[in-house]
């Protein structure tokens, strides 16, 4: 088993979750207010089914013959760059109820298909550095747990806590110096050393043994923060240096400009 074909199992395995936590709902419920403001269930669900179709556009555009779909997306996001996601899952969220899951159903498996598709070694487009195919079913699977948070905490679900939350965490690790240029800032040349217990009671690491600033706690708080779906204080996280506790401020796993977070509970 490859490590692609691991990532495709456990996003496939997320989005089954979530899917089974909406199918079944009427339109007042897909209406529900989730925690991100404006956004109801139905604009989580859209926005999952817009950024994989964008996803597949991408991969499928490493095809000369089908490019153009992909340069028409980047103009849009020329055109509106702060804007142009949140608008394309707004309009998807006009869908009634069963064409947004028929919808959602369709780009989950093109997306399968197109990453499955693009050959060893070839990163694909984005808008921002060009993505490996593994790379972008971990983006893929992180925006789907993060979403599907939200989801959940609409609808009183208390969601299952499994080690794939590991794709999130690791994410959140890689990204340490991309959080330091979306806030403008220089990040540390130090590397840190983090060490979080998973949902199984497993520890993952990362970073030197020896290294001077550390983060410790659980996996699934530190999914939580990197996504921004905690406040910080709010975390069983614990940090060791003045650069560590500075990062858990402003981490992202993310692309795109800093959110406002989520308030202290």
């Amino acid at each position: 088993m490859t490590l692609l074909d691991d990532l495709l199992g456990d996003l496939r395995a997320e989005g089954d979750a979530l899917w089974n936590a909406v199918a079944g709902l009427d339109r007042d419920g897909w209406a529900t207010p989730t925690p991100a403001p404006g956004w109801t269930v139905a604009t989580q669900v859209a926005h999952l089914t817009w950024t994989d179709e964008v996803a597949v556009l991408a991969a499928r555009s490493l095809d000369p013959a089908k490019k153009t779909a992909w340069d028409a997306v980047v103009e849009q996001a020329a055109a509106d760059p702060h804007g142009f996601v949140d608008s394309g899952a707004h309009e998807v969220a006009r869908l009634a109820p069963r064409a947004l899951l028929a919808r959602w159903g369709t780009a989950r498996t093109d997306l399968v298909e197109a990453l499955r598709a693009v050959p060893d070694g070839a990163r694909m487009p984005w808008f921002g550095p060009p993505m490996s195919a593994a790379s972008m079913a971990t983006a893929r699977f992180m925006e789907t747990w993060a979403h599907a948070l939200d989801v959940y905490d609409a609808l009183g679900i208390e969601p299952e806590r499994t080690d794939r939350v590991r794709h999130v965490a690791h994410l959140g690790v890689r990204t340490r110096d991309f959080a330091y240029a979306v806030h403008q800032q220089t990040p540390p040349a130090e590397p840190f050393r983090v060490q979080l217990v998973a949902p199984s009671g497993e520890t993952w690491t990362w970073g030197p043994e020896d290294a001077t600033q550390s983060v410790t706690g659980s996996a699934y708080d530190f999914g939580l923060l990197v996504t921004q779906r905690v406040h910080r204080d709010d975390t069983d996280l614990v940090a060791v240096g003045g650069d560590a506790a500075h990062w858990l401020g402003i981490a992202q796993a993310f692309a795109g400009p800093a959110g406002e977070g989520r308030s202290r509970r």
